[in-house]
């Protein structure tokens, strides 16, 4: 009977907890990001210190891990600028049509800006990012001006890239990237270099692995203090209620010396089975031929359980208007996807995926990460050239080996034995094509174009 009544007690807390790590998951694990990518002196290819840009040479590294699914149809550029005191000014150059996409989120993962191919186009420009504080006039000849609603925002910027031959031209493009300060604009700047590294960050551990070893109690006392300098929204305010009935109040000090031990308790199981939900959520989501097609990246409002499923599986993703995700964790039948088995997938002549851009990617994951490979290849790309049947349609093969020398060029490679996942990237999608009928946020029915099936075929 004492057990009973102890379980009823943390009942409440134990709640309140499950929804509060679901609210706060994506701000936890953007700051952990946000320390172990700017644990650097100066600029680097994968970290840079606040304010400035890291440039990634060369596709990603497969074995690079601080970002979960990162794509490798791209030359990446990324930063984390600090606005607490004024704002920065994001520039780039003239691509002469070579796709760009320039995307900024806000510490909760929401994108609040987009810039290049299908917004502002690939002429070179300026574009004023502000945080909350600044009530101040942008410079002339400003692009446009985009307003930040939290004092850190994470500034990346994406340049296609066919192949390796594509580097040099992307390199030069890349470099002529900048981050300027307001107070800076007009002069010559230059960014500092030997800027000291914050002793907090933990460059050990990638920021997956932190969260997730992270326990119910020291993520609740992270959560509280970020919410000082990353405010929640006006419309949180049914859950900052319940966060308050278990001590975690936006800026204020998470205090654990005032819960008993059983409501400490209580909140360590409460991340342990919310993580355990996240993990086991994609699969069970409703999905078109085993493809689950989620559409409010990047704005998800109140929808906290989207928000976390996708910080967790793809944190970073663009909004639906510049990129699609469709992601599989099941082949055709409802079956797991298992390296053990060999995979195709059919597109029948000309009916290769909507996209406006024609830009679009195929990659496979163990967990949220890349596998490396003998023939160092993570993807099936738009630009690759891909080998067709003699009726015009196309087969891509989905397994661990080599499917044989006249089947390669369409071959992607699946991390040998045991589970693993697809992810498809469509860029600038044509979303009438793609998508009929959707709930909560997920299409649930085709529109005029289905994306074929993955079908075991051994």
């Amino acid at each position: 009977m004492v057990s009973l009544i102890r379980k009823a007690e943390e009942f409440p807390a134990y709640v309140h907890a499950m929804e509060g790590y679901a609210y706060g998951f994506s701000l936890v694990i953007m700051d952990l990001t946000k320390q172990v990518l700017t644990a650097a002196a100066r600029s680097g290819e994968y970290s840079a210190p606040v304010n400035q840009f890291a440039r990634l040479r060369t596709y990603v590294d497969p074995d690079f891990k601080d970002v979960v699914r990162i794509s490798r149809n791209s030359l990446w550029a990324h930063g984390f600028v600090d606005l607490d005191k004024e704002p920065f000014i994001y520039s780039q150059p003239d691509t002469n049509g070579r796709y760009i996409v320039m995307q900024a989120l806000n510490m909760w993962t929401d994108d609040f800006a987009s810039a290049g191919s299908r917004t502002t186009g690939t002429e070179a420009g300026d574009f004023l990012i502000a945080g909350p504080n600044w009530n101040g006039t942008a410079p002339p000849g400003m692009k446009a001006t985009f307003r930040c609603t939290t004092r850190y925002a994470w500034v990346l910027v994406q340049i296609s890239a066919a192949s390796e031959q594509d580097y040099p031209e992307g390199n030069q493009l890349q470099d002529q990237l900048k981050l300027t300060p307001l107070s800076a604009w007009g002069q010559p700047y230059t960014p500092p270099a030997d800027v000291p590294i914050d002793p907090t960050a933990d460059t050990t551990a990638t920021p997956y692995d932190q969260i997730r070893l992270m326990n119910g109690v020291t993520f609740f006392q992270r959560l509280a203090a970020l919410m000082k300098d990353n405010p929640p929204y006006p419309d949180d305010a049914p859950i900052l209620s319940k966060l308050k009935k278990i001590g975690v109040v936006p800026g204020k000090e998470f205090d654990i010396e005032k819960l008993s031990p059983r409501h400490a308790d209580a909140l360590n199981r409460a991340a342990r089975h919310v993580w355990g939900e996240i993990e086991s959520a994609p699969p069970q989501m409703p999905n078109v031929n085993g493809w689950l097609i989620p559409l409010n990246l990047g704005r998800y409002g109140t929808d906290y359980n989207m928000r976390t499923v996708v910080a967790w599986l793809g944190l970073g993703a663009l909004t639906a208007d510049d990129a699609i995700y469709p992601t599989a964790f099941i082949d055709g039948d409802g079956k797991p996807l298992d390296g053990a088995n060999k995979y195709v997938m059919h597109f029948e002549k000309d009916r290769l995926f909507p996209s406006h851009s024609g830009v679009w990617s195929i990659s496979a994951y163990r967990e949220n990460f890349y596998v490396r490979n003998s023939d160092e290849r993570y993807g099936i790309l738009s630009t690759m050239p891909l080998r067709y049947n003699a009726d015009g349609s196309l087969d891509v093969y989905i397994q661990a080996r080599s499917p044989g020398a006249d089947n390669d060029p369409n071959w992607l490679p699946c991390p040998p034995s045991g589970p693993f996942n697809l992810t498809i990237r469509i860029y600038q999608p044509k979303r009438e094509d793609l998508v009929g009928r959707a709930e909560n946020n997920l299409v649930v029915e085709a529109g005029t174009y289905m994306i074929p099936p993955v079908q075991r075929v051994s």
